[in-house]
């Protein structure tokens, strides 16, 4: 992997699970990704203008696909992640949803991309996937609520493996701007989630009033750690970026235990190991 790819990547892991963690906190908002949807949107206008400006895009069949299945995806990963959240802790549903991803988009890069790893990226991906395990506390029995919330990271996760292949291809084959496809993304989710927010006009504004900072949080965090993957995937194979990413679940388990309280032990310790070594050997790995 370049290193200009894996700084980006360490990058938006920084990004990601700061944002996670403000996200968490606002489990119990029933708008919060409405809220920093639209928080996005403000945000970024600025940027997409200037993307548009200077680039002049012309978009095809191909692209609107694109475009379209990275809003229905992102929307889905959205609020599967916030059902998760209200289930159970951080460090349960995070590790989870960020560990199932990057092993389905690993065999779907190999298979649909023709990407071909070589051994050290597969053992680099083998380690980041046991690290996933030891983190999360896979091996032994979960509670009932940690049950649902590792369900929820399942479908989550599924949701990362999907919109990680399709966006891969979008800015890599498709040569969609990062910014531009992140932004579409968010603008279908703004959508179709606004009908629903403003049914409910009271509890939207008290939320407004309470969850406004933390979503702004989510709205620059959010798109910028996501636009810098798109990025590295632009330099790198997917089935490399994808997995590198985990080291975000590194730093949102320490998160959960350091700023939640939540449970921390010796076997996360050495899933945090893991991790650590299954991004270097992704990092050094070629092919």
């Amino acid at each position: 992997m370049p290193a200009i790819a894996l700084i980006a990547v360490l990058l938006a892991a920084c990004t990601h699970a700061t944002w996670n963690l403000v996200a968490k906190r606002a489990a119990d908002s029933r708008y919060f990704v409405w809220l920093y949807s639209i928080g996005s949107l403000l945000v970024w206008s600025p940027a997409v203008a200037w993307v548009l400006w200077t680039t002049r895009p012309n978009f095809g069949a191909l692209q609107w696909v694109a475009v379209g299945a990275t809003g229905i995806l992102h929307l889905a990963y959205s609020l599967g992640l916030q059902a998760g959240y209200r289930a159970a802790d951080l460090s349960v549903v995070y590790p989870v949803a960020r560990g199932s991803g990057p092993l389905l988009s690993f065999i779907g890069a190999a298979i649909l991309l023709g990407e071909r790893p070589g051994p050290l990226a597969i053992l680099g991906l083998a380690l980041v996937v046991l690290g996933i395990v030891l983190v999360a506390g896979l091996a032994r029995k979960l509670p009932r609520g940690s049950a649902r919330g590792f369900r929820w990271g399942l479908i989550t996760g599924s949701c990362v493996a999907a919109y990680t292949l399709n966006d891969g291809w979008a800015v890599k084959v498709l040569a969609i701007s990062p910014i531009l496809l992140d932004y579409a993304g968010n603008s279908f989710r703004a959508l179709v989630l606004t009908r629903w927010a403003i049914r409910d006009r009271p509890r939207l504004a008290a939320e407004i009033r309470e969850y406004a900072r933390p979503a702004l949080v989510v709205s620059v965090l959010g798109p910028l750690g996501y636009i810098l993957v798109l990025f590295a995937m632009k330099v790198a194979p997917v089935s490399h970026v994808a997995p590198a990413r985990e080291l975000a679940t590194l730093l949102g388990t320490y998160l959960g235990a350091r700023m939640l309280n939540e449970p921390a032990s010796g076997a996360r310790l050495a899933g945090a190991l893991c991790i650590v070594g299954g991004v270097v050997s992704l990092a050094l790995s070629s092919g």
